[in-house]
């Protein structure tokens, strides 16, 4: 197994222990024994817990904001918008795991380094989409699109949570329409 491969292994294994327990609660002894590795191999690779927790949140970012930037296509800012979120939506149905670590776990002092990044690379999508849809009037001049950025973030990631854990049967695309409508009515 090469070195990458080893990385993602022990990735997955720590986004799901510390979405189940915690991070305070997960140790590397069983974040090794969930990848399947030695503890060795884990602190050879990342060198401490802390530096593993670090590299999965900055590894984790980068894919939402490569997922978001992909997603947020369309003729429109608000199409694009609207896109937007439902790749937000879909990233979080495909890692639910990380959607709980990131709304639990990543807004301690020790991270500020991602949340800097969360803020720039994944909220920065919305922001442009919601500038782009304000330069072509279909938003209010006023809006202040740093903060509707956030708050777009943090409801669809609330919501994945919540369906996830208490919905699982309602589908994603009624979960989008409910999202969509709501925002087009709140940002006009």
């Amino acid at each position: 197994m090469s070195r990458a491969e080893t990385r993602l292994k022990v990735f997955g294994a720590a986004i799901e222990l510390i979405a189940e327990q915690g991070y305070a609660a997960t140790t590397v002894d069983a974040i090794a024994e969930r990848a399947g590795v030695a503890k060795g191999t884990v602190f050879y690779n990342f060198g401490s817990k802390e530096a593993l927790f670090s590299d999965l949140l900055d590894h984790s970012i980068e894919r939402l904001a490569q997922a978001l930037r992909e997603a947020a296509v369309g003729d429109t800012g608000l199409a694009a918008l609207d896109a937007a979120v439902r790749g937000q939506l879909e990233f979080f149905e495909r890692y639910g795991a990380l959607a709980r670590v990131l709304l639990a776990e990543m807004w301690r002092t020790a991270w500020q380094e991602a949340v800097a990044k969360l803020r720039k690379e994944v909220l920065g999508v919305y922001a442009d989409v919601l500038r782009r849809a304000v330069d072509e009037g279909a938003v209010r001049h006023d809006l202040d699109v740093d903060t509707a950025a956030t708050a777009i973030f943090g409801m669809v990631l609330t919501v994945t949570i919540e369906r996830r854990a208490l919905h699982p049967e309602r589908p994603l695309d009624e979960t989008h329409r409910t999202l969509v409508e709501l925002l087009h009515g709140r940002v006009r």
